[in-house]
């Protein structure tokens, strides 16, 4: 499995860097910045943006089961030169420009630093995602993942209840090649790239979560985020193999109810006001937790 570049940052850390404006969708207060080095980190912020505690607990759970992830860094502060009162691509380059601090800095101390996916971005039609209703034409034969592999990755997806799941929110990135990606790419790789909307409908709502069951039918093996928002998006009703099942029940049956529960006290769910009393608790999200894993346990055999 591919692994993600190291990070230098630190929950104890503050982290420079020079405001650079650019126009990407979504509504997630967020910005890119440029560290002194050149490198272009991308800041979410706000202790009332749930992305900023639901990306921290999925990104380092995909990437500890294999699957791949953004390497988010909790940072104790940013402070960012140059940017607006609320720098977001939303408001437009002309409000960013307008409003930018001229002199000083601006501190974002609730924050999260994303670092991409080792991989350059390929690049479809001016697109970089895709879409679950694409796993279908993965062909092992060509070199492609093994069907329970990408059962595997289906199956993490509801575990997690991935419901924004628009093909933005998703990345391929070759592994082999530096630059550009022109003569095909020995060595792709798929994975969830924005894992914030997360743990339930409303993001880090440990109670639906628990509610929301792994299996639509469990003597089937059938899945569905059709009672997600946006009705499940791109993630189509369909049958999990037993070969998939079984991938999941593996890696996710090695992490211990103490790994599990600093898994989310490391994301600061205690410190996040939105959340209910209960998703407040690390304890309460790993009994959620590893029911859900008993879920994918005992059910089956699939077809």
């Amino acid at each position: 499995m591919a692994r993600n570049v190291d990070s230098a940052f630190g929950a104890a850390d503050i982290v420079s860097c020079e405001y650079q404006f650019d126009d990407s969708k979504g509504w997630t207060p967020k910005f890119d910045c440029v560290l002194p080095d050149g490198e272009v980190v991308r800041v979410k912020y706000g202790d009332h943006n749930g992305e900023v505690f639901a990306e921290v607990a999925a990104t380092r759970l995909l990437a500890a089961l294999g699957f791949g992830a953004d390497h988010v860094s909790v940072v104790r502060a940013v402070h960012c030169f140059g940017c607006p009162p609320l720098p977001h691509p939303r408001w437009g380059e002309l409000w960013n420009r307008l409003f930018r601090a001229r002199a000083g800095y601006r501190e974002f101390d609730v924050a999260v630093v994303e670092r991409p996916h080792v991989g350059t971005p390929v690049v479809s039609a001016g697109h970089k995602g895709w879409g679950w209703n694409e796993l279908e034409v993965v062909a092992p034969a060509r070199g492609g993942a093994a069907r329970a592999e990408v059962d595997a990755l289906r199956l993490m997806a509801v575990f997690l209840a991935h419901w924004d799941n628009k093909p933005d929110n998703q990345r391929l990135v070759c592994l082999d090649l530096p630059k550009q990606v022109e003569d095909g790419c020995a060595r792709p790789f798929a994975y969830i790239q924005d894992t914030g909307a997360s743990f339930g409908p409303r993001r880090l709502d440990v109670e639906s979560w628990r509610r929301i069951t792994v299996w639509s039918d469990a003597s089937s093996c059938r899945v569905s985020l059709a009672s997600m928002p946006y009705e499940g998006g791109t993630f189509p009703e369909g049958v999990i193999s037993d070969g998939g099942r079984r991938f999941l029940a593996e890696r996710l049956g090695r992490l211990s109810r103490s790994q599990i529960r600093a898994l989310f006290a490391g994301a600061r769910v205690s410190a996040a006001p939105e959340l209910s009393e209960a998703s407040h608790d690390p304890e309460a999200w790993a009994d959620a937790f590893l029911d859900r894993v008993r879920q994918i346990a005992e059910a089956g055999p699939c077809p």
